[in-house]
Parts: C-alpha cells; sequence; structure tokens
C-alpha cells in the first residue's frame, strides 16, 4: 500500500533531501556525541532550515511558521529522522513545545517563546520523570510552595531525571505539584523555567547512547511567578496529555528503520545474495512493518489535525513504531556483521547500524514505557467496546 502525499511533499522531500547533502557530513550520527562539531552542524543546520522557512514548516505565519499542511510536516520529521535528526534537540521545540504553547500559552508567553523555537536558537528540555515517577507520572514528588516572603509565586524544590539536553538546553517544560487533590492527577502544573537559573543543578548520568542524552536535574528553592505558568494552576494534567499526544507521534523512528534496511542489499554488493534465507525473510518483514508504522503514524497525524487524536491511538502507533525500532536493530546487526569492510559505504552502514542498535534499546521505555502504552490501548478498547 502506498501513501501519496501529493507533488508538494515529493518536492519537499527532494529538497530536505539535498540540503542534507549539501550542509550535513555523511557520517554525522546526530549531536549528541562527544565531537563538540556535530551539535554544531546540527545548529548551523537548522538555522538553514530557519532561513528556509523549514524548521516549523506548518506552524501558522503569526507564530513564525509557514502556514504548511500537517502533511508537509511530516515530510520534515521523516527526512530528518532518517539523517539522525539533523536538527539536533530542535525537534522537541519544533514537534510539541511550539504547539503546546500556541494552545495553552498566554501572548506573552507566546511572543517571548515562539520566535526563539521558530528562529532554531532555542533548546528546550522536560522535567516531566522522576526517580519515584517514571511511567506513573503523576505521582510525582516535585512540589511548588507558596513564597511566604509576600512576593507571590511559588517555591520549586525536588528531583527529574532521565532528562534529555538538560546540559545543553536554555529553558525546561516543567511540571510540578502546587496542591493535593482527590486524584493524584489533580493539583498539577506546567512552569516554563530558564534553566540558568542558579537554582537549578544539572548532573549527566553516562549512557551507551552517549552524552546529552540523561540527566538528572534538582530544583532548589527554585522561584517561579504566574508569569511562569502555563494554562491554569492545578490543571496541568490536561497539557500532559496533549503533550504526549504530540510527542509520541512526533519522532519518525520508521523512517531511519527503513533508510537502513533499504541501504543494506547495496552495501553488501554481492554478498547479499549469500546471505542465508532466514535472514534474508527477516529483513523483508521488517520492511513489511516499517509501512505498517508508517500508516499507522499517519492516521495519527490525520485525526491530530481534526483535533480528535485519542490515547489508544497514540499508544497503538507507540508500541508498533518502538517495537520496530529494536526488532529492525537485531536485524541489521545480523546484516552488519556479513559487510566487507573494503565495500565503499561499509564504514558508513555499520556507524549507522551500532548507532541504530544503542539508540534503540531505550525506545520502549522512553516517552512512556511500552507496558503503560498497552494499558493505555486496552483502556481504549475497553471503552470503545463498553459503548
Amino acid at each position: 500500500m502506498d501513501f501519496d502525499m501529493g507533488k508538494r511533499a515529493s518536492d519537499l522531500r527532494r529538497e530536505l533531501r539535498q540540503l542534507v547533502d549539501d550542509h550535513v557530513p555523511e557520517h554525522f550520527l546526530g549531536a549528541f556525541t562527544d565531537d563538540p562539531a556535530d551539535l554544531a552542524t546540527a545548529q548551523a543546520f537548522c538555522r538553514i532550515l530557519a532561513e528556509r522557512n523549514l524548521l516549523c514548516l506548518a506552524w501558522p505565519p503569526e507564530f513564525g511558521g509557514g502556514g504548511a499542511s500537517v502533511w508537509e510536516q511530516t515530510v520534515v520529521r521523516e527526512e530528518m529522522w532518517a539523517h539522525h535528526e539533523p536538527r539536533g534537540a530542535q525537534y522537541m521545540g519544533v514537534n510539541w513545545v511550539g504547539p503546546i504553547i500556541m494552545r495553552h500559552g498566554t501572548e506573552e508567553q507566546q511572543r517571548r517563546h515562539l520566535p526563539p523555537i521558530a528562529a532554531g536558537e532555542v533548546i528546550w528540555c522536560q522535567g516531566f520523570s522522576e526517580p519515584e515517577a517514571g511511567s506513573d507520572l503523576a505521582s510525582l514528588r516535585t512540589h511548588a510552595r507558596p513564597a511566604e516572603d509576600g512576593s507571590g509565586g511559588w517555591l520549586v524544590s525536588g528531583q527529574k531525571i532521565w532528562t534529555s539536553y538538560a546540559t545543553m538546553a536554555q529553558w525546561c517544560f516543567l511540571l510540578a505539584r502546587t496542591s493535593r487533590g482527590d486524584k493524584k492527577q489533580q493539583g498539577l502544573t506546567i512552569f516554563l523555567v530558564p534553566m540558568d537559573d542558579p537554582a537549578i543543578t544539572v548532573r549527566p548520568i553516562d549512557c551507551m547512547m552517549g552524552p546529552h542524552h540523561l540527566n538528572e536535574v534538582f530544583f532548589d528553592d527554585l522561584r517561579v511567578t504566574e508569569a511562569d505558568v502555563l494554562g491554569s494552576v492545578d490543571q496541568g494534567w490536561s497539557i500532559v496529555q496533549d503533550v504526549m499526544a504530540f510527542e509520541r507521534v512526533g519522532i519518525a523512528r520508521y523512517a531511519r528503520c527503513e533508510r537502513l534496511l533499504a541501504a543494506a542489499p547495496t552495501v553488501l554488493g554481492e554478498r547479499w545474495d549469500m546471505l542465508p534465507d532466514e535472514l534474508r525473510g527477516r529483513w523483508i518483514r521488517m520492511l513489511t512493518h516499517c509501512r505498517r508504522a508508517r500508516l499507522m503514524a499517519y492516521r495519527v497525524v490525520a485525526q491530530q489535525s481534526s483535533g480528535r487524536v485519542t490515547p489508544g491511538d497514540a499508544a497503538a502507533y507507540r508500541i508498533a513504531v518502538t517495537t520496530l525500532d529494536q526488532d529492525s536493530a537485531e536485524v541489521l546487526m545480523d546484516i552488519a556483521a556479513e559487510v566487507e569492510r573494503s565495500q565503499p559505504r561499509a564504514a558508513w552502514f555499520l556507524g549507522e547500524v551500532e548507532d541504530h542498535w544503542r539508540y534503540s534499546q531505550a525506545s520502549t521505555v522512553s516517552s512512556g514505557s511500552i507496558e503503560m502504552q498497552r494499558i493505555l490501548l486496552s483502556r481504549s478498547m475497553l471503552k470503545g467496546a463498553s459503548r
């Protein structure tokens, strides 16, 4: 089954691939490596996209976007992820921080935060998960208590963990408890806070994905005000649900899987026909799963654009694409073992496959574990069956 997005989308895809060829080194494996030049490459590439009005292509023009369709933005998402996300951490601001501020932010918050995101000038991190509240996010302990000096506002104290990009981010999308309610989802508030505040401490966590992916963040009486609140005080959980819907469909993981799988026969050359039938059968199965995940993503994108996406829809896609990430990585590692290093693109392929395998190990945990996605999907199906 093919899904034709139209001529504009096809032209855009060609333009993006040419920009990547022209401005991103062939062996680029993302911005989050030990080499500072990789982050510099990503930041420069973001500025190039912004100058061409491609960074926030589907944003409304009044917010610095191109006013394009969600399908054109989907093309951007696919091409960026297929090429190791040369936007670096900017995808977070583009995919969900910006759209959430458009939906829930004040005019002042929109004026302050949206132009820098659209220009590719700012990096955000997400202050959600905690040591005792990962998949069960509503059980978080980071709290904001009213300031007692009469100045108004709150003092935030607590700890976040697994916070990607915290060492490089200028702003944090922070979730904290401001009151207690009958349900743990009540009494939560979103704050938009600058990461250079001295009350914030960041400690990197070493991991096999490389630097910047995992960090601990500590808040020691961080002062926040009404102006920092996104939405309404104590009503942050509804915003969190919006965030999850945007975030879980925002990364086109299937695009990188498909690109690497499609490259395998060319890289192996004559050795491809010598592979065991079982391995080539698994390769074909993964290509089929890539198409399945792509079409599931398109379904959610279509629903999201009409404002009717449900947690179950996003969860079903997330389950499909994260298991694809891991299963395809295993197949690709087995294929990579057969590559002759003298082949012209052997070094590129082996580096890409190893990086893909390392990154895939966390895919069924990050942004909500696969177990939680299955629970969300089950609840959605049971709710639908009871109607």
